[in-house]
């Protein structure tokens, strides 16, 4: 069986992008392979906003991604300084930035690049969407 990374760069509506990565990755897991992690990166940060209001009658992404997450034990990775650029940040750096506001929760968490690397060192393919 193959090991991936999958790297998002895409924002979870404005294209078709981020939900092909979410049903490549629930293929991947359901076929037996290893999916390492999921790199959320530039406007893919944004798939980690719980702030997020999906109409009753759209596919819930955001719902979606934390259920792979916790169903499949796949981490869920969102760049810190892109994310952060685009008002995605967590708890703890809400309250050092004195912002009463925060948006990223568990199973999303806040990494830097270097995760990004260690994942496609210990992956087999990255995939990009």
């Amino acid at each position: 069986m193959s090991s991936f990374t999958l790297l998002v760069t895409s924002a979870p509506f404005s294209e078709q992008n981020a939900y092909s990565a979410y049903r490549f990755a629930l293929a991947a897991v359901q076929a037996k392979h290893t999916v390492n992690g999921i790199f959320f990166y530039q406007s893919g940060t944004l798939n980690g906003s719980s702030l997020q209001l999906t109409p009753s009658d759209e596919f819930d992404l955001y719902a979606a991604w934390k259920s792979l997450a916790n169903d499949h034990k796949v981490p869920l990775m969102v760049c810190v300084s892109a994310a952060s650029k685009r008002g995605i940040i967590t708890t703890e750096d809400a309250q050092d930035s004195d912002n009463p506001h925060f948006s990223l929760t568990a199973p999303f968490e806040s990494v830097g690049l270097g995760e990004l690397a260690i994942l496609m060192k210990n992956s087999d393919r990255l995939v990009q969407f």
